[in-house]
C-alpha cells in the first residue's frame, strides 16, 4: 500500500510523513532528500547540476527513516545534516526541474515504493510517481505559517533569508508541484502534528485492503 503526500516547502510534508510511517509501521521515503543528496554530490564533485543523475556510479542509501547516505563509487557519505543547509535549499530546484533528472529519480522512487507498505512524500508523488497510490494527500499552509516552520527548522539562519528563500523555492518548484486527481487537500495551518497524522491515518485504515 502506498500513501502519497505532496505539497510545497514548509507545509509539513516530511514531519507528517515520517510520523505517519512510524505510527502505521510503514517504510518512509523522502524523495526531496534524494534530490538534495544529488545536489550535494554535484556541488562536492563540481559536476553539472543537470547531469549528475545519469552517472551509473551514483545512488542514495537510506540507513533509517531519518538518515541518508550518498554512495559514489565505493565511498558512502552520511549527508543527513549537510543536505538541509541553505546552500542546498537554494540550488536544489535547479537540479530537480530538469526532465532527465526527474525521469531517473522517478524510476528509482517507483522501484523503492514497489514492495510493501510505504509513505512517500514529495511534490509530484500522487500525480506522477505513484498515480495508483491507495491514499493521496496534498498538504498546504498559509505563507506565514510555512515561513515560521522553516525558521524553526533552521534556527541558525536569519528569518528574512529563509522567507526570501521560501518565495524563490515556490517560484522555481511550481511546475513540479502537483495536486493529484483524487488527492485529499489538508490545510495544516493551526493544526498540530498529531491532528494531521491522525486524520491521514484514519483515511489509510479505511482504505486498507
Amino acid at each position: 500500500m502506498i500513501v502519497a503526500i505532496d505539497g510545497p516547502a514548509g507545509a509539513g510534508k516530511s514531519t507528517t510523513a515520517r510520523a505517519l510511517a512510524d505510527r502505521l509501521g510503514f517504510r518512509y521515503l523522502d524523495t526531496g532528500a534524494m534530490y538534495r543528496a544529488l545536489t550535494w554530490l554535484a556541488l562536492q564533485r563540481g559536476l553539472p547540476l543537470d547531469r549528475v543523475a545519469s552517472s551509473p556510479s551514483w545512488r542514495t542509501r537510506t540507513r533509517s527513516s531519518s538518515t541518508m547516505a550518498v554512495v559514489y563509487g565505493s565511498t558512502a557519505t552520511d549527508v543527513t545534516s549537510s543536505i538541509r543547509e541553505l546552500r542546498i535549499d537554494r540550488v536544489v530546484p535547479v537540479v530537480a526541474r530538469h526532465p532527465e533528472v526527474r525521469e531517473v529519480m522517478r524510476d528509482r522512487q517507483r522501484a523503492l515504493g514497489a514492495t510493501g507498505n510505504v509513505v512517500i512524500e514529495g511534490r509530484d508523488i500522487g500525480a506522477v510517481v505513484a498515480p495508483d497510490a491507495a491514499v493521496k494527500v496534498y498538504l498546504e499552509a498559509d505563507p506565514q505559517e510555512r515561513a515560521r516552520r522553516r525558521v524553526a527548522e533552521r534556527p541558525g539562519i536569519g528569518a528574512d533569508a529563509l522567507v526570501t528563500d521560501l518565495k524563490l523555492r515556490d517560484s522555481r518548484d511550481a511546475e513540479n508541484t502537483h495536486l493529484a486527481e483524487g488527492a485529499i487537500l489538508i490545510d495544516t495551518t493551526g493544526l498540530t502534528l498529531d491532528d494531521v497524522v491522525s486524520r491521514i491515518a484514519a483515511i489509510v485504515e479505511e482504505r486498507r485492503p
